[in-house]
C-alpha cells in the first residue's frame, strides 16, 4: 500500500508529499486561496476537490492526445499520485486574450484577441518577484537548451490548441493559463496543474470569469464558478471515453 511521507513543497493551492516510491509523489489540493503576492488570503469551499478532478480530466485528455504528463491516478477527492520530476525553474504562460498582468504592458484593451497566442516565460524566483524572462535569459542561466525551449514552447501551444477546442464544446473560453514542466531523466514532460487556479476560463456567452479572478476581484459566487467548470467538464467525460480511476495508467 502506498505510504505518504514528508512534505516536499507547498504552494498557493497545493502540497506535494514524497511517497515510499522515489519515482512518485502525492499532490494534495487545498481550499486556501491567495492573490496579490499573499496580500489577499481566503478559502474557497470545495476548491481542492474541484481542482483535483479538473486536473485529472485535463491530464487524461492531454495524455490521450499525445501530451506526456506527470499524472498517474487519483487517490481520493483531494489527492492524486504523480510522477516525481525535477521541475524546470521557469513557468510558461500562454495567452489568447489580454487579461491579468498583460493589461498595461501592451497597448491593447482587456479582452483583446491575441493571434498568434502570446507565449511568456516566468522565472520561478519569489525574491525577484517571478520576473518575466526570455529564451536568451533561460540559456544564459543554463535552465534549458535552445532545443528544450523550442520543445516546451511547441508543447505549450499544442496544449492550448487541444484545450481551446475541448472547452469550446461546453461554452468555456480559455483566456490564458500557466504551465510547468519537469525532467524525467532525458525527457521533459508536463507537470504541476491546469485548473481554475492557474488558468482563466470565461463563459463564452456571458464572458463572466469562472476562475480565481472571481476571488481576486471580489465578484462573488466563487465556489459556484469552480463547480460550474467541473460540471461542464464532467459532461465531456463520456464523449472523450476517459477511464474510471481503477483503469487509469500506472507508473
Amino acid at each position: 500500500m502506498l505510504e505518504e511521507r514528508e512534505l516536499l513543497t507547498e504552494g498557493k493551492g497545493k502540497r506535494v508529499y514524497a511517497t515510499d516510491d522515489p519515482r512518485t509523489a502525492i499532490v494534495y489540493f487545498k481550499d486556501e486561496a491567495m492573490a496579490f503576492h499573499g496580500l489577499k488570503r481566503g478559502s474557497i469551499m470545495g476548491k481542492g476537490e474541484v481542482n483535483n478532478e479538473v486536473c485529472r480530466h485535463i491530464f487524461l485528455l492531454l495524455k490521450r492526445r499525445g501530451i506526456e504528463n506527470h499524472f498517474i491516478r487519483r487517490l481520493d477527492d483531494r489527492r492524486s499520485l504523480v510522477r516525481r520530476l525535477e521541475i524546470i525553474p521557469f513557468a510558461v504562460k500562454v495567452r489568447n486574450r489580454v487579461a491579468g498582468s498583460l493589461v498595461g504592458r501592451l497597448p491593447l484593451t482587456v479582452g483583446s484577441f491575441l493571434y498568434p497566442p502570446v507565449v511568456e516565460f516566468v522565472l520561478k524566483d519569489e525574491e525577484l518577484d517571478n520576473t518575466l524572462i526570455n529564451s536568451s535569459h533561460i540559456r544564459a542561466l543554463r535552465l534549458a537548451t535552445l532545443q528544450e525551449i523550442d520543445f516546451i514552447t511547441a508543447t505549450a501551444l499544442k496544449i492550448n490548441e487541444i484545450l481551446t477546442e475541448h472547452l469550446a464544446a461546453v461554452d468555456i473560453e480559455l483566456i490564458d493559463f500557466k504551465l510547468e514542466f519537469g525532467r524525467d531523466g532525458d525527457k521533459i514532460i508536463l507537470a504541476d496543474e491546469i485548473s481554475p487556479d492557474t488558468a482563466r476560463f470565461w463563459d463564452s456567452k456571458t464572458h463572466e470569469p469562472l476562475d480565481i479572478d472571481r476571488f481576486r476581484q471580489n465578484l462573488g459566487n466563487v465556489e459556484q464558478a469552480y463547480q460550474d467548470v467541473l460540471q461542464r467538464m464532467m459532461g465531456l467525460d463520456a464523449a472523450e471515453n476517459l477511464p474510471d480511476d481503477d483503469q487509469e495508467e500506472e507508473l
